[in-house]
């Protein structure tokens, strides 16, 4: 495998009651499919939360980026209590605010163009970290000569 074989993982928010929830959601499945894709690993929470073998060790090996929907911060504590130091955070209420984000839920059928630029937001500073992360991941591999693949074959349970 070579150094653009690198996978990073991204755990987002599950929070189905607040609107940073689904922003997080459809900031990382826009990273999945658009953005990074090949290079992109999504871990689900829920399974990371039950005990998911194949969630958990992707986590514990490799570089992690949590992005929760609020300052609860639900992703990056479960990811740091069962499988260590995440290698970013990203809290969608510094990008869209507090109170937008905690706003009630919404169905993403109703999604108006104002929500997609807040995930157009959030994806870009996930982004910058990614890149950054990505960055320090290919040195580490450089110095200890090897390559990273992802659990479910790169691309995460699809939720």
């Amino acid at each position: 495998m070579s150094i653009n074989m690198v996978k990073i993982g991204v755990v987002s928010c599950s929070g189905e009651d607040c609107l940073g929830g689904t922003i997080s959601r459809l900031a990382t499945r826009k990273m999945l499919d658009e953005v990074r894709p090949g290079a992109t690993v999504t871990i689900c929470l829920p399974l990371f939360l039950a005990g998911g073998v194949e969630e958990r060790g992707f986590a514990e090996k490799f570089p992690t980026i949590s992005v929760d929907g609020c300052s609860k911060a639900c992703a990056k504590r479960a990811t740091e209590k069962y499988s260590g130091k995440v290698s970013a955070a990203i809290d969608v209420s510094d990008f869209i605010g507090k109170d937008v984000a905690e706003a009630g839920a919404l169905s993403t059928r109703n999604l108006t163009d104002e929500h997609k630029a807040m995930v157009d937001k959030v994806v870009s500073e996930v982004t910058v970290k990614f890149d950054e992360v990505l960055r320090a991941a290919q040195r580490d591999l450089v110095a200890k000569g090897l390559a990273m693949t992802g659990p479910s074959g790169g691309r995460g349970c699809g939720c």
